[in-house]
């Protein structure tokens, strides 16, 4: 179950890609509290629907350049030629309905940072005593009581492109829930 290389032994998914274990290494299950790397990811993981991780890890930048740096000001701000401009766009996924969802989403974002104080702590009182996930077993699980949870409630505030699994792996990404083996290095 575990990649080795050199003594480093890491998770198994991020396989000999570069860019992937990159990703693992610096990135994945790391705990963050950054409102502005949660938006990121809410862009990311959305644009992510129905296609692999790795196809929206390869098109980052090309993200960043297109969404203003991330900037949820900026991005709540777009307009329909905004829209139209990054249909253009053949760094990103030209899916219409991804691109006005994730304006939309980024006015939903704001929304919860007024109600909450911040992203972060709406984010983390759907966490067990507030607090990160730390399964490190062998079984990655797809959804979680509070992956449904989250997701169910972003839902009824509008969010779309963002159900329970897109959720889980939002929260994998950021470090919500830290699901590296036992085994990894990078735990």
């Amino acid at each position: 179950m575990s990649n080795q290389t050199d003594n480093v032994q890491r998770c198994r998914w991020p396989g000999i890609d570069e860019l992937y274990i990159k990703y693992h290494d610096e990135e994945w299950g790391k705990e963050i509290h950054d409102d502005h790397t949660f938006f990121e990811f809410l862009i990311l993981e959305s644009a992510q629907a129905g296609l692999s991780w790795i196809t929206i890890l390869r098109r980052r930048e090309a993200y960043r350049n297109a969404f203003a740096n991330f900037d949820v000001q900026k991005v709540a701000a777009f307009t329909d030629e905004d829209a139209d401009r990054l249909m253009q766009d053949e760094g990103i996924i030209r899916n219409r309905l991804k691109i006005k969802t994730s304006i939309t989403n980024a006015q939903l974002f704001i929304n919860i940072q007024k109600e909450f104080g911040s992203f972060d702590k709406y984010l983390y009182s759907f966490m067990p005593g507030g607090k990160a996930i730390m399964n490190h077993s062998n079984a990655t699980p797809a959804t979680s009581p509070e992956s449904d949870a989250i997701a169910k409630d972003m839902k009824k505030r509008g969010f779309k492109f963002f159900g329970t699994t897109i959720c889980y792996a939002f929260m994998q990404a950021t470090g919500m829930v830290n699901d590296h083996i036992p085994t990894c290095s990078f735990k």
